[in-house]
């Protein structure tokens, strides 16, 4: 149904996660998505500007642009180490089906188990706030 040199045949070799082209777009992908989340969930100009207005600050780091900056270099240097780690954890299952020749189902394995570990923790997280919320709800209410 396709030719050999079909938009299909180029677009499966390049995803192959047995291909190293598609393991370096795999890995390459989560990296970015990383950086991605990280600078979803910490607003580095929320953050500096509800430091500014609490009347609180980051030690030897200005107010305003300079703390907004100083939040950013942080969040940079933290994600990039949990970058690694994350790529690490997804390459490894790759490296395991392709040294013991696993079935090819294993290989999403360290996404996988990426996504089941971060929804366990936002429920773990979830469950925690809501006991607290009703352990509180009488001294919230009064």
């Amino acid at each position: 149904q396709y030719s050999e040199e079909s938009w299909y045949q180029v677009a499966t070799n390049i995803f192959d996660y047995q291909k190293p082209a598609g393991a370096s777009l795999y890995i390459f992908l989560i990296v970015v998505f990383t950086y991605f989340y990280a600078f979803v969930q910490v607003n580095p100009e929320k953050v500096a500007e509800n430091l500014q207005k609490q009347g609180g600050y980051i030690l030897s780091v200005r107010p305003g642009k300079e703390t907004e900056h100083y939040i950013s270099g942080m969040l940079l240097r933290l994600s990039t180490v949990g970058a690694l780690y994350l790529g690490g954890i997804s390459l490894l299952p790759m490296i395991a089906a392709a040294l013991w020749n696993l079935p090819r189902g294993l290989m999403l394995g360290g996404t996988n188990l990426l996504i089941v570990v971060g929804v366990a923790l936002e429920i773990s997280r979830q469950i925690e706030g809501r006991a607290i919320k009703r352990k509180y709800k009488g001294f919230i209410q009064e």
